[in-house]
């Protein structure tokens, strides 16, 4: 197995760091990787906020879900989809462009996510750990306050960073489903009930299908979160509806 290949079956999120701080070099390094992403048209539909303030950090790990070792973390990214820079330029060219659309927005979050994703593995190949922090789907009105975000920009992904503890080094990566329940070809099919179940095999730690299934439907599905989360980016989506 090559070195790339590894570190992706390798890799897993880190949320407790050592006190070593990041080198300047390999910040850039994970940067760079981040923008030799995939993108659409070549645009690179997207900005990387690095945030080294105290207080901002300190705002977003209390924003997102009260979680401090956000604020701890010795490297802060938010990958904004970022329909504004292009639209800004066809202005400045004298262009008469329409405003970004729905279209444009899903564009801009794949881009960003995409380079989040080179972020992670140039990281984890420099030995060096990071989380993805859902929560910034969240209070999208404290998350634009917090990043001072423009319309057309949205918080798409955010990653915290630092070098692993011995503790979250030897903690085991959580099994993935295996290929069959994931891979299909040429057309969906609806999994079966039988299949689920089997799929589900060995995840429940001891509990029944029926009553794990429900306990995190709870815990996740149907939580406030969640829930405010759709809410943050139905409230995002309002400046890209077109009349």
């Amino acid at each position: 197995m090559n070195p790339i290949v590894e570190y992706l079956f390798s890799r897993k999120s880190v949320r407790a760091y050592t006190d070593w701080e990041i080198p300047e070099e390999a910040v850039r390094t994970i940067l760079t990787a981040a923008t030799q992403a995939p993108t659409a048209g070549n645009q690179q539909l997207y900005t990387i906020l690095r945030v080294t303030d105290p207080e901002r950090k300190h705002r977003l790990s209390v924003s997102c879900d009260n979680q401090p070792f956000i604020e701890n973390a010795k490297l802060v990214l938010v990958f904004c989809a970022d329909c504004l820079k292009w639209y800004d330029a066809y202005i400045e060219a004298g262009c008469s462009p329409r405003k970004p659309d729905v279209g444009d927005f899903l564009l801009a979050v794949c881009d960003a996510n995409i380079a989040a994703q080179n972020a992670v593995t140039a990281a984890e190949s420099l030995g060096i750990g990071s989380c993805y922090i859902g929560d910034i789907l969240e209070n999208v009105e404290i998350q634009r306050e917090i990043l001072g975000l423009p319309e057309y920009v949205f918080p798409a992904a955010m990653l915290v960073f630092g070098y692993p503890t011995e503790q979250q080094k030897a903690r085991p990566k959580p099994e993935r489903f295996d290929l069959k329940y994931v891979v299909q070809e040429n057309s969906y099919r609806e999994l079966t009930g039988a299949e689920l179940r089997e799929m589900f095999a060995g995840r429940t730690g001891g509990r029944s299908f029926e009553d794990w299934i429900a306990a995190f439907c709870a815990r996740k599905y149907e939580s406030g979160f969640s829930r405010e989360m759709s809410r943050s980016v139905r409230k995002a989506l309002e400046s890209f509806q077109q009349e």
